[in-house]
């Protein structure tokens, strides 16, 4: 196996972390996204609801999917973690979500944690994307 790390400038520095934002196995041509929270290039979120923290979660995933080579349309899964009971927020993530994946229709899974990188923090999403 060879690894090649994804970390696009857009983002935050994910190395002090001792991880990257993404990595592409390229042996089998998959993207593994790590878990993806609306933080700036200072760590800071710049919403403070589930759907702005969502929408800008989802900025950021497709901005690693491109800078990997892939797209949204080629996720094979996806893992949504929302602070608190996932189902009080079934309603405003599902249409943001449909939204964003369109046709795309990857394996999708909700958990509902207790807390996540930061206080601040609301939502997080991790990936598995393919680049063929």
């Amino acid at each position: 196996m060879k690894k090649q790390p994804i970390d696009p400038p857009q983002l935050y520095d994910a190395r002090p972390f001792g991880m990257s934002q993404a990595v592409i196995d390229t042996a089998s041509a998959t993207v593994y996204v790590s878990g993806q929270v609306d933080w700036d290039v200072n760590h800071q979120v710049s919403s403070h609801t589930v759907e702005g923290q969502l929408s800008n979660v989802l900025t950021n995933l497709t901005v690693i999917l491109e800078a990997s080579g892939s797209s949204v349309e080629k996720l094979l899964s996806l893992r949504i973690y929302v602070r608190g009971e996932f189902g009080d927020f079934i309603g405003t993530i599902a249409p943001i979500l449909a939204q964003f994946l369109a046709e795309s229709r990857p394996a999708v899974t909700g958990i509902g944690v207790a807390s996540l990188a930061s206080k601040e923090t609301l939502v997080e999403i991790e990936a598995i994307a393919a680049l063929k």
